[in-house]
């Protein structure tokens, strides 16, 4: 015994899909954990996508794509050359050894999911791989697409084809600035189901009477930040201040500024990405919460993950009203 060459660790991703696209999670010493993106890339999430027989990787999403992890955070500055059998093997932090939170828990998508990203189409200009002026190739050369008739339909179909997910805009006249060559398409005519822009109805390549002032952009849902998760800060001057609010039964809810101090605000600015705490504020300092009230007597030791994590009344159940609203101010803006 003791010679035996060890299975390669279990490994799983959560929240997608399907078991082929989601965020990654590890297990070591009988706990699931999520991995953080620092250095995490298209090699990590091969190695993982082989590991669980999902064929080959086809996107590294950082920022908690699919979801925060509640667990422990394993791994952290993962860095494979993307021929390794498991992830276990390649060059990491020692287990449990991060300067992460769940924020940015990495994820990885398979070619086995279902999602496939077009080559043939690409944003430009934009702040993420998932926003910006639409460019198409053809017989080897980007160029542009004319505004004319250019809907949320057709964004739809440009985001899917980018594994962007859902289209949140459809935008005229060079929003994210002109294009140069050629200008491909125009008219173009989607019903937003289908696979790529050349299955939509469209003038020929090339045949228009456009100019680049009219070029289209599209705006995906899918960017690069973390996802809103069941905790945010409202009616402050930005989104790291403000008062707090739980997500709980698919329904926003206060929290009572009874015991509400500094360690419960440093939860709460690390849970929603904003840094360390500045102020632990009562009194409804920004303004009262028109719903619930879910949270009361929330006593944070200043090390969870997440405001779920402390001690606290069950929730809904308090003594309290608006005008004792908690708040926090945190370091981030």
């Amino acid at each position: 015994a003791g010679t035996e060459i060890p299975e390669p660790g279990p490994i799983r991703l959560v929240g997608g899909p399907n078991r082929c696209a989601g965020r990654v999670e590890v297990l070591h010493e009988e706990q699931w954990g999520s991995v953080c993106h620092d250095d995490w890339d298209l090699n990590d999430a091969q190695v993982v996508c082989k590991q669980l027989g999902c064929g080959d990787a086809v996107l590294a999403p950082i920022g908690a794509k699919f979801g925060r992890g509640f667990e422990t955070i394993w791994l952290d500055d993962v860095n494979c050359t993307g021929v390794e059998a498991a992830l276990s093997e390649c060059p990491a932090r020692p287990w449990g050894d991060h300067n992460c939170y769940h924020g940015e828990d990495a994820s990885a998508i398979c070619a086995d999911s279902g999602i496939t990203i077009s080559t043939s189409v690409r944003l430009v200009g934009g702040p993420s791989r998932c926003s910006g002026r639409v460019e198409v190739l053809h017989n080897g050369v980007w160029g542009t697409v004319c505004d004319d008739q250019w809907d949320l339909r057709e964004a739809k179909v440009v985001c899917r084809q980018l594994g962007c997910g859902t289209a949140l805009s459809a935008l005229p006249e060079s929003k994210y600035g002109e294009g140069k060559g050629p200008i491909w398409l125009s008219d173009v005519n989607c019903k937003g189901t289908e696979a790529s822009l050349t299955e939509c109805e469209v003038k020929p390549w090339g045949d228009n009477i456009c100019n680049h002032v009219e070029d289209a952009s599209v705006e995906c849902s899918e960017v690069d930040i973390p996802e809103e998760g069941p905790i945010r800060l409202v009616d402050g001057p930005n989104k790291c201040a403000g008062r707090v609010e739980v997500l709980h039964d698919n329904r926003w809810g206060s929290v009572c500024d009874d015991h509400w101090d500094l360690k419960d605000a440093k939860v709460v600015c690390k849970q929603v990405g904003c840094g360390s705490p500045l102020s632990a504020l009562g009194g409804a300092r920004y303004g009262r919460g028109s719903d619930i009230i879910w949270l009361d007597d929330v006593d944070c030791n200043g090390t969870e993950e997440s405001i779920f994590d402390c001690k606290a009344r069950p929730w809904g159940e308090h003594n309290c009203y608006h005008g004792e609203d908690a708040d926090v101010v945190c370091a981030g803006n």
